[in-house]
């Protein structure tokens, strides 16, 4: 009997407290606004919360209220990276019901929008979807693989509990993270070829998985580029 591909536990919420009021939640979101725009400029060793109280316009101790340090801030920085990730990917895919979404399709725009958001949104190289930490990455790529898998799960008609499938999925996020890591380091914009390779990659590893789901008359060589 194949036995599931262990998981790290999940970490507690970053948040101190939860925003109820709707001035609340805006007070946070602009937290987490400057605290990807002082990253962007400082890196993650630099960060302070006093900082980003003062670039957010907010006293110190609203930032307190929500974090009782700087790597809960970057983590709830990361947990709404990933959340926005997610809200991209779905915008793109969303198509009339009588159009089944194509899984080669759905593999390069989840490409494309990890790359729209390293190139042009504050911090995000720096934090994406964790903070820096090597065994906080190695969660990470755990929680975006099961985000991934659940995102797709109605449109392509996946089983969510076949272990296998999951396996499949967190190889390639695995995988993509680090040809993507590469291909930023090769071009401060992501080497195109290395980014092409990469999506040649997944596409001819997922068929094994995903070929038959959800992707009536997709050509195997659709979406090159």
């Amino acid at each position: 009997m194949q036995q599931p591909t262990p998981r790290p536990a999940t970490p507690s919420a970053a948040l101190r407290r939860a925003p109820v009021q709707r001035r609340s939640a805006q007070r946070l979101a602009r937290i987490l606004d400057a605290c990807a725009e002082v990253l962007e400029e400082t890196g993650y060793d630099e960060l302070s919360t006093r900082a980003v109280a003062g670039r957010a316009g907010v006293p110190i101790g609203s930032v307190y209220r929500f974090f009782p340090n700087k790597r809960a801030m970057a983590e709830a920085l990361a947990r709404r990276n990933l959340d926005a990730y997610a809200d991209r990917i779905t915008a793109r895919l969303t198509a009339p019901a009588d159009q089944p979404l194509q899984w080669r399709r759905a593999m390069d725009v989840v490409v494309d929008e990890y790359l729209a958001m390293k190139r042009t949104m504050p911090g995000f190289a720096l934090v994406e979807f964790t903070v820096p930490a090597p065994q906080a990455a190695r969660q990470a790529n755990y929680e975006v693989a099961d985000r991934l898998r659940a995102l797709f799960a109605g449109p392509l008609g996946l089983d969510t509990a076949d272990e296998r499938l999951r396996t499949a999925f967190l190889v390639g996020v695995e995988t993509a993270d680090a040809l993507l890591q590469l291909a930023f380091r090769t071009d401060p914009a992501g080497d195109p070829a290395i980014v092409t390779e990469t999506k040649e990659l997944l596409r001819a590893y997922l068929a094994r998985y995903l070929d038959g789901t959800g992707a009536a008359g997709e050509g195997a060589g659709e979406g090159q580029g």
